[in-house]
């Protein structure tokens, strides 16, 4: 076994080591959760300035209207990436601040505890999967 540590992101951490008798939401799981939301938080922050750099760097007037169509169209597909990581970072404030709160990692529909492995695949949940599973089920059928 390697003692290699992967880089912390959302995505490559170790996963949370529980010990026994440990209560859920600890100060450990809590400080746990807090360096995973801010590192990804971190990482969207990062690719938003990426991509300001990227669109004043690459802003060119092509005569060719394709070439002028098809910059246009990057920078649209960009922008739209951008849009949804905007959303997600709010989400991801919402989570520190109910982290903050004491309400991290508990079900806003039922107040069930959430689970660490979930959490840890889904930092900003904020169902249990029960009520989420119900919740896409009322979904479907509603269109």
């Amino acid at each position: 076994m390697s003692n290699v540590k992967a880089p912390e992101t959302p995505f490559s951490f170790a996963p949370y080591e529980l010990s026994e008798g440990e209560e859920y939401m600890s100060p450990g799981q809590v400080a746990h959760f807090r360096r995973i939301l801010q590192n990804w938080k971190s990482e969207l922050m990062a690719e938003v300035d990426r991509t300001v750099h990227h669109m004043k760097d690459e802003a060119a007037n092509f005569p060719d209207p394709n070439d002028r169509a098809t910059q246009e169209s990057e920078f649209s597909l960009e922008l739209r990436t951008r849009d949804r990581e905007r959303k997600l970072i709010k989400k991801i404030e919402e989570a520190l601040e109910n982290l903050e709160r004491g309400e991290y990692g508990y079900c806003e529909t039922c107040g069930v505890e959430i689970g660490l492995r979930r959490l840890e695949a889904r930092p900003t949940a904020t169902q249990c999967i029960d009520c989420k599973t119900l919740d896409e089920i009322r979904e479907r059928q509603l269109g």
